[in-house]
Protein backbone atom coordinates (compact mmCIF):
# COMPACT_ATOMS: atom_id res chain seq x y z
CA UNK A 1 0.00 0.00 0.00
CA UNK A 2 2.59 2.28 0.80
CA UNK A 3 4.49 1.77 -2.56
CA UNK A 4 1.02 2.39 -4.04
CA UNK A 5 0.76 6.03 -2.48
CA UNK A 6 4.58 6.63 -3.14
CA UNK A 7 3.98 6.19 -7.09
CA UNK A 8 0.62 8.16 -6.53
CA UNK A 9 2.43 10.91 -4.91
CA UNK A 10 5.17 10.86 -7.26
CA UNK A 11 2.64 11.19 -10.40
CA UNK A 12 0.64 13.88 -8.89
CA UNK A 13 3.72 15.69 -8.17
CA UNK A 14 4.87 15.78 -11.88
CA UNK A 15 0.75 16.91 -12.44
CA UNK A 16 1.20 19.77 -10.42
CA UNK A 17 4.09 21.32 -13.42
CA UNK A 18 1.44 19.91 -16.55
CA UNK A 19 -1.48 21.95 -14.45
CA UNK A 20 0.66 25.13 -14.15
CA UNK A 21 1.39 24.69 -17.83
CA UNK A 22 -2.33 24.28 -18.92
CA UNK A 23 -2.90 27.60 -16.66
CA UNK A 24 -0.27 29.41 -19.54
CA UNK A 25 -1.51 27.36 -22.36
CA UNK A 26 -5.66 28.58 -21.67
CA UNK A 27 -4.69 32.16 -20.94
CA UNK A 28 -2.28 32.31 -23.76
CA UNK A 29 -5.26 30.80 -26.09
CA UNK A 30 -8.21 33.11 -24.57
CA UNK A 31 -5.77 36.70 -25.49
CA UNK A 32 -5.41 35.56 -28.72
CA UNK A 33 -1.52 34.50 -28.60
CA UNK A 34 -0.89 31.01 -30.51
CA UNK A 35 0.21 28.04 -28.69
CA UNK A 36 2.79 25.42 -31.21
CA UNK A 37 3.14 23.06 -28.26
CA UNK A 38 1.76 21.29 -25.01
CA UNK A 39 4.50 18.96 -23.92
CA UNK A 40 4.24 16.48 -21.46
CA UNK A 41 7.71 15.92 -19.76
CA UNK A 42 10.57 17.70 -21.08
CA UNK A 43 12.22 17.27 -24.26
CA UNK A 44 13.68 15.53 -26.26
CA UNK A 45 10.11 15.04 -27.56
CA UNK A 46 9.21 10.92 -27.92
CA UNK A 47 6.35 11.43 -30.08
CA UNK A 48 3.37 13.88 -30.86
CA UNK A 49 0.17 11.87 -30.15
CA UNK A 50 -2.44 14.90 -31.36
CA UNK A 51 -2.18 18.00 -33.01
CA UNK A 52 -5.32 20.32 -32.64
CA UNK A 53 -7.39 22.22 -35.42
CA UNK A 54 -5.24 25.82 -34.45
CA UNK A 55 -1.70 23.59 -35.06
CA UNK A 56 -0.99 23.15 -31.02
CA UNK A 57 0.92 19.44 -30.95
CA UNK A 58 0.51 17.62 -28.10
CA UNK A 59 3.91 16.03 -27.62
CA UNK A 60 5.18 12.89 -24.86
CA UNK A 61 8.75 13.59 -24.31
CA UNK A 62 11.61 11.64 -22.88
CA UNK A 63 11.80 13.51 -19.10
CA UNK A 64 9.10 12.62 -16.99
CA UNK A 65 9.33 16.27 -15.03
CA UNK A 66 6.39 18.29 -15.63
CA UNK A 67 5.72 19.45 -19.26
CA UNK A 68 5.95 22.82 -20.82
CA UNK A 69 4.09 25.13 -23.03
CA UNK A 70 5.93 26.67 -26.29
CA UNK A 71 4.19 30.16 -27.36
CA UNK A 72 4.53 31.48 -30.86
CA UNK A 73 7.42 34.55 -30.17
CA UNK A 74 7.96 34.36 -27.00
CA UNK A 75 10.35 37.11 -26.93
CA UNK A 76 8.81 40.51 -25.53
CA UNK A 77 9.82 42.02 -29.25
CA UNK A 78 7.97 40.22 -31.16
CA UNK A 79 5.58 41.95 -33.27
CA UNK A 80 3.66 39.75 -36.06
CA UNK A 81 0.15 39.31 -35.05
CA UNK A 82 -0.42 35.73 -32.79
CA UNK A 83 3.07 35.71 -30.98
CA UNK A 84 3.33 36.71 -27.18
CA UNK A 85 5.25 39.22 -28.16
CA UNK A 86 2.99 40.83 -29.73
CA UNK A 87 -0.17 40.94 -27.20
CA UNK A 88 -0.47 43.94 -24.59
CA UNK A 89 1.10 43.93 -21.27
CA UNK A 90 -1.74 43.53 -19.56
CA UNK A 91 -2.48 40.13 -21.42
CA UNK A 92 1.21 39.29 -21.20
CA UNK A 93 0.98 39.99 -17.28
CA UNK A 94 -2.40 37.32 -17.34
CA UNK A 95 -0.46 34.66 -19.62
CA UNK A 96 2.60 34.30 -17.17
CA UNK A 97 0.62 34.35 -13.83
CA UNK A 98 -1.79 32.08 -15.47
CA UNK A 99 0.12 29.23 -14.15
CA UNK A 100 0.45 31.06 -10.40
CA UNK A 101 -3.07 31.16 -10.65
CA UNK A 102 -3.82 27.59 -11.50
CA UNK A 103 -1.44 25.59 -8.37
CA UNK A 104 -3.13 28.16 -6.39
CA UNK A 105 -7.05 26.74 -6.98
CA UNK A 106 -5.40 23.02 -6.79
CA UNK A 107 -3.55 23.56 -3.60
CA UNK A 108 -6.82 25.42 -2.39
CA UNK A 109 -9.61 22.61 -3.94
CA UNK A 110 -7.12 20.06 -2.00
CA UNK A 111 -7.15 21.29 1.18
CA UNK A 112 -10.72 22.20 1.16
CA UNK A 113 -11.56 18.31 0.20
CA UNK A 114 -8.98 17.26 2.60
CA UNK A 115 -10.59 19.37 5.24
CA UNK A 116 -13.81 18.07 4.68
CA UNK A 117 -13.18 14.13 4.92
CA UNK A 118 -9.85 14.84 6.98
CA UNK A 119 -6.97 16.98 7.23
CA UNK A 120 -3.95 15.90 9.33
CA UNK A 121 -2.40 18.32 11.32
CA UNK A 122 0.91 19.71 10.71
CA UNK A 123 3.68 20.81 13.51
CA UNK A 124 4.73 24.54 12.72
CA UNK A 125 7.52 26.89 13.46
CA UNK A 126 6.82 28.56 16.73
CA UNK A 127 4.57 26.44 17.96
CA UNK A 128 1.92 27.83 15.64
CA UNK A 129 -1.68 26.50 15.27
CA UNK A 130 -2.78 24.72 12.00
CA UNK A 131 -5.82 27.13 10.88
CA UNK A 132 -9.48 25.85 11.20
CA UNK A 133 -12.43 26.95 12.54
CA UNK A 134 -12.89 25.89 16.23
CA UNK A 135 -16.62 25.13 15.96
CA UNK A 136 -16.67 23.10 13.25
CA UNK A 137 -13.70 21.31 14.46
CA UNK A 138 -13.88 17.68 15.05
CA UNK A 139 -10.99 15.05 15.71
CA UNK A 140 -11.07 11.79 14.22
CA UNK A 141 -7.76 10.50 15.67
CA UNK A 142 -5.35 11.09 17.51
CA UNK A 143 -2.38 8.81 17.42
CA UNK A 144 1.39 8.83 18.14
CA UNK A 145 4.37 7.83 15.51
CA UNK A 146 8.14 6.82 16.45
CA UNK A 147 10.10 9.16 14.32
CA UNK A 148 13.74 9.21 15.23
CA UNK A 149 15.20 6.78 17.25
CA UNK A 150 18.59 7.78 19.02
CA UNK A 151 21.38 4.89 18.15
CA UNK A 152 22.12 2.15 21.34
CA UNK A 153 18.59 3.82 23.66
CA UNK A 154 16.59 1.32 24.92
CA UNK A 155 13.94 1.74 22.08
CA UNK A 156 17.05 1.22 19.46
CA UNK A 157 17.74 -2.29 21.47
CA UNK A 158 14.32 -2.91 21.81
CA UNK A 159 13.90 -3.41 18.50
CA UNK A 160 11.40 0.00 17.96
CA UNK A 161 11.15 1.15 14.20
CA UNK A 162 10.49 4.59 12.57
CA UNK A 163 6.69 4.40 11.55
CA UNK A 164 5.66 2.24 14.69
CA UNK A 165 2.29 3.71 16.20
CA UNK A 166 2.56 3.81 19.95
CA UNK A 167 -0.52 2.26 21.13
CA UNK A 168 0.12 1.78 25.36
CA UNK A 169 2.84 1.67 27.70
CA UNK A 170 2.06 -1.06 30.35
CA UNK A 171 3.55 -2.91 32.73
CA UNK A 172 4.08 -6.97 32.21
CA UNK A 173 1.21 -7.79 34.12
CA UNK A 174 -0.56 -5.44 32.24
CA UNK A 175 0.64 -6.66 29.15
CA UNK A 176 -0.74 -10.55 30.04
CA UNK A 177 -3.85 -8.82 30.30
CA UNK A 178 -3.73 -7.27 27.21
CA UNK A 179 -2.81 -10.28 25.30
CA UNK A 180 -5.32 -12.48 27.08
CA UNK A 181 -7.96 -9.86 26.76
CA UNK A 182 -7.54 -9.88 22.83
CA UNK A 183 -7.11 -13.18 22.18
CA UNK A 184 -10.30 -14.04 24.06
CA UNK A 185 -12.64 -11.31 22.89
CA UNK A 186 -10.87 -10.83 19.00
CA UNK A 187 -10.85 -6.93 19.56
CA UNK A 188 -8.56 -4.33 20.04
CA UNK A 189 -10.95 -1.48 21.50
CA UNK A 190 -12.55 -3.52 24.23
CA UNK A 191 -9.53 -4.25 25.53
CA UNK A 192 -8.95 -0.94 27.02
CA UNK A 193 -5.39 0.66 27.68
CA UNK A 194 -5.33 2.74 24.53
CA UNK A 195 -3.99 5.84 25.97
CA UNK A 196 -1.50 7.19 24.08
CA UNK A 197 -2.85 10.20 22.14
CA UNK A 198 0.09 12.46 22.26
CA UNK A 199 3.94 12.56 23.05
CA UNK A 200 3.23 13.82 26.66
CA UNK A 201 1.54 10.49 27.10
CA UNK A 202 4.32 8.42 26.44
CA UNK A 203 6.19 10.57 29.11
CA UNK A 204 3.37 10.56 31.68
CA UNK A 205 3.18 6.38 31.39
CA UNK A 206 6.94 6.02 31.45
CA UNK A 207 7.11 8.22 34.48
CA UNK A 208 3.86 6.13 35.95
CA UNK A 209 5.30 2.79 35.29
CA UNK A 210 8.61 3.61 36.56
CA UNK A 211 7.68 5.71 39.77
CA UNK A 212 5.97 2.58 40.55
CA UNK A 213 8.79 0.25 40.75
CA UNK A 214 8.85 -1.08 38.05
CA UNK A 215 12.24 -0.98 35.38
CA UNK A 216 10.70 -2.61 32.51
CA UNK A 217 7.92 -1.55 30.36
CA UNK A 218 6.00 -3.13 27.76
CA UNK A 219 5.25 -1.25 24.28
CA UNK A 220 2.17 -1.73 22.26
CA UNK A 221 2.86 -0.86 19.16
CA UNK A 222 0.49 -0.87 15.88
CA UNK A 223 3.28 -1.98 12.61
CA UNK A 224 2.39 -2.30 9.32
CA UNK A 225 -1.45 -2.92 10.55
CA UNK A 226 0.22 -5.66 13.25
CA UNK A 227 -0.46 -5.41 17.02
CA UNK A 228 3.28 -6.19 18.28
CA UNK A 229 4.45 -5.84 22.42
CA UNK A 230 7.62 -5.02 22.64
CA UNK A 231 9.51 -5.00 26.48
CA UNK A 232 12.31 -2.49 27.01
CA UNK A 233 13.78 -1.48 29.61
CA UNK A 234 14.15 2.36 29.70
CA UNK A 235 16.34 4.73 31.26
CA UNK A 236 15.49 5.47 35.20
CA UNK A 237 13.80 8.62 36.40
CA UNK A 238 17.26 9.75 38.07
CA UNK A 239 19.08 9.11 34.79
CA UNK A 240 16.72 11.46 32.75
CA UNK A 241 16.71 14.25 35.44
CA UNK A 242 20.24 14.45 35.65
CA UNK A 243 20.79 15.02 31.93
CA UNK A 244 18.40 17.40 31.88
CA UNK A 245 20.82 19.86 33.25
CA UNK A 246 22.98 19.05 30.38
CA UNK A 247 23.88 19.92 26.75
CA UNK A 248 23.12 16.22 25.87
CA UNK A 249 19.16 15.83 28.16
CA UNK A 250 18.04 12.51 27.42
CA UNK A 251 14.26 10.36 27.21
CA UNK A 252 13.65 7.58 28.59
CA UNK A 253 13.11 5.43 25.71
CA UNK A 254 15.49 7.21 23.25
CA UNK A 255 12.84 8.78 20.50
CA UNK A 256 11.50 11.66 19.21
CA UNK A 257 7.34 10.91 18.85
CA UNK A 258 5.19 12.59 16.39
CA UNK A 259 2.26 13.66 17.03
CA UNK A 260 -0.38 12.94 14.61
CA UNK A 261 -3.72 14.71 14.57
CA UNK A 262 -6.33 14.16 11.66
CA UNK A 263 -9.23 16.64 12.16
CA UNK A 264 -12.40 17.25 9.79
CA UNK A 265 -14.68 19.99 9.30
CA UNK A 266 -17.88 20.02 7.28
CA UNK A 267 -19.61 23.37 6.39
CA UNK A 268 -16.66 25.84 6.84
CA UNK A 269 -14.01 23.35 4.47
CA UNK A 270 -13.66 26.08 1.62
CA UNK A 271 -13.06 28.65 4.44
CA UNK A 272 -10.47 26.43 5.98
CA UNK A 273 -8.78 25.94 2.71
CA UNK A 274 -8.51 29.60 1.95
CA UNK A 275 -6.82 29.81 5.19
CA UNK A 276 -4.04 27.29 4.89
CA UNK A 277 -3.52 28.96 1.41
CA UNK A 278 -2.92 31.83 3.10
CA UNK A 279 -1.41 30.11 5.84
CA UNK A 280 1.30 28.04 4.80
CA UNK A 281 2.20 30.59 2.01
CA UNK A 282 3.00 33.00 4.59
CA UNK A 283 5.19 30.51 6.55
CA UNK A 284 6.93 30.08 3.46
CA UNK A 285 7.80 33.32 2.36
CA UNK A 286 8.92 33.61 6.16
CA UNK A 287 11.21 30.27 5.22
CA UNK A 288 12.67 31.79 1.99
CA UNK A 289 13.02 34.98 3.79
CA UNK A 290 15.38 33.22 6.58
CA UNK A 291 17.06 31.36 3.81
CA UNK A 292 18.30 34.60 1.51
CA UNK A 293 19.42 36.08 5.24
CA UNK A 294 21.48 33.47 6.67
CA UNK A 295 22.57 33.15 3.04
CA UNK A 296 24.51 36.43 3.31
CA UNK A 297 26.01 35.75 6.71
CA UNK A 298 27.48 33.21 5.40
CA UNK A 299 25.47 30.23 7.36
CA UNK A 300 24.95 28.15 4.01
CA UNK A 301 23.96 25.23 6.59
CA UNK A 302 21.54 27.07 8.15
CA UNK A 303 20.18 28.91 5.09
CA UNK A 304 19.66 25.10 3.12
CA UNK A 305 17.44 23.98 6.08
CA UNK A 306 14.25 25.70 5.04
CA UNK A 307 14.86 24.11 0.92
CA UNK A 308 14.85 20.91 -0.83
CA UNK A 309 14.85 19.31 -3.83
CA UNK A 310 13.59 16.40 -6.00
CA UNK A 311 15.64 13.97 -3.81
CA UNK A 312 13.94 15.35 -0.49
CA UNK A 313 10.32 15.42 -1.71
CA UNK A 314 10.89 11.67 -2.87
CA UNK A 315 11.68 11.12 0.62
CA UNK A 316 9.11 13.03 2.29
CA UNK A 317 6.43 11.31 0.04
CA UNK A 318 7.84 7.94 0.79
CA UNK A 319 7.86 8.33 4.52
CA UNK A 320 4.46 10.53 3.79
CA UNK A 321 3.16 7.27 2.49
CA UNK A 322 3.13 5.36 5.78
CA UNK A 323 0.31 8.42 7.15
CA UNK A 324 -2.06 7.10 4.44
CA UNK A 325 -3.71 9.02 1.68
CA UNK A 326 -4.75 11.97 3.50
CA UNK A 327 -1.21 12.88 4.27
CA UNK A 328 0.30 12.35 0.77
CA UNK A 329 -2.44 14.95 -0.62
CA UNK A 330 -1.56 17.22 1.59
CA UNK A 331 1.62 17.22 0.47
CA UNK A 332 0.83 17.74 -3.12
CA UNK A 333 -1.64 20.70 -1.99
CA UNK A 334 1.65 22.07 -0.44
CA UNK A 335 3.58 21.42 -3.12
CA UNK A 336 1.41 23.12 -5.54
CA UNK A 337 1.28 25.80 -3.17
CA UNK A 338 5.32 25.72 -3.09
CA UNK A 339 5.43 26.00 -7.07
CA UNK A 340 2.95 28.76 -7.30
CA UNK A 341 5.00 30.58 -4.66
CA UNK A 342 7.88 30.24 -6.48
CA UNK A 343 7.02 31.18 -9.47
CA UNK A 344 6.20 34.46 -8.30
CA UNK A 345 9.54 35.25 -6.84
CA UNK A 346 11.34 37.62 -9.54
CA UNK A 347 14.18 35.26 -10.63
CA UNK A 348 14.81 35.34 -14.10
CA UNK A 349 13.92 32.12 -15.93
CA UNK A 350 10.95 31.75 -13.83
CA UNK A 351 7.62 33.32 -14.28
CA UNK A 352 7.71 36.04 -12.00
CA UNK A 353 11.07 36.51 -13.43
CA UNK A 354 10.10 37.23 -16.48
CA UNK A 355 7.20 39.32 -15.80
CA UNK A 356 9.56 41.58 -13.78
CA UNK A 357 12.05 41.67 -16.29
CA UNK A 358 9.59 43.13 -18.92
CA UNK A 359 8.00 45.39 -16.72
CA UNK A 360 11.68 47.18 -15.58
CA UNK A 361 12.46 47.52 -19.33
CA UNK A 362 8.77 49.45 -19.48
CA UNK A 363 9.80 51.58 -16.54
CA UNK A 364 13.31 52.31 -17.77
CA UNK A 365 11.92 52.81 -21.54
CA UNK A 366 14.64 50.65 -22.52
CA UNK A 367 14.03 47.98 -25.81
CA UNK A 368 14.35 44.62 -24.02
CA UNK A 369 15.85 43.14 -27.10
CA UNK A 370 15.67 39.35 -28.00
CA UNK A 371 19.61 38.85 -27.30
CA UNK A 372 19.35 40.29 -24.23
CA UNK A 373 16.03 38.48 -23.15
CA UNK A 374 17.88 35.40 -23.64
CA UNK A 375 20.91 36.42 -21.61
CA UNK A 376 18.63 37.11 -18.88
CA UNK A 377 16.81 34.92 -18.74
CA UNK A 378 20.17 32.24 -19.84
CA UNK A 379 21.46 33.40 -17.22
CA UNK A 380 18.86 32.63 -14.77
CA UNK A 381 18.20 28.95 -15.57
CA UNK A 382 22.14 28.79 -15.21
CA UNK A 383 21.87 29.84 -11.86
CA UNK A 384 18.58 28.03 -10.84
CA UNK A 385 20.50 24.47 -12.28
CA UNK A 386 23.81 25.50 -10.00
CA UNK A 387 20.94 25.78 -6.60
CA UNK A 388 19.24 22.94 -8.41
CA UNK A 389 22.73 20.71 -8.13
CA UNK A 390 23.93 22.49 -4.28
CA UNK A 391 20.53 21.64 -2.79
CA UNK A 392 20.48 17.82 -4.16
CA UNK A 393 23.85 17.85 -3.14
CA UNK A 394 22.63 18.76 0.48
CA UNK A 395 19.64 15.91 0.46
CA UNK A 396 21.97 13.74 -0.42
CA UNK A 397 24.08 14.29 2.79
CA UNK A 398 20.83 14.89 4.75
CA UNK A 399 19.02 12.26 3.92
CA UNK A 400 21.43 9.76 3.27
Amino acid sequence: MEIILLIVGLVLFVSLVVVHEFGHFIMARRNGVEVEEFGIGFPPKMFTFYKDKKGTEYTWNWLPLGGFVRLKGEHDEDTEKGTFGAATFYAKTKIILAGVFMNLVTAWIMLTLLAFVGIPKLPLPGNEVQYTVASDTKVLRNDVYVGYIEPNSPADTAGLKTGDSIESLLTSEESLADISCRKDSGSASSCGRDTITTASDLRNQTERILAGGEKNVVLRVNRDGETLHINTTPRTLQEVSDSESTNEPKGYLGVQPYDYTVQRSTWSAPIVGGGLVVQFARLTYQALGSSVVELFRGNGSEASQNVSGPIGIFVVLRDGASFGPSYILLIIALLSLTLAIMNTLPIPALDGGKLAVMALFRIIKKPLTPQLEERIHGSGFIGLMVLFLLITFVDIKRFF
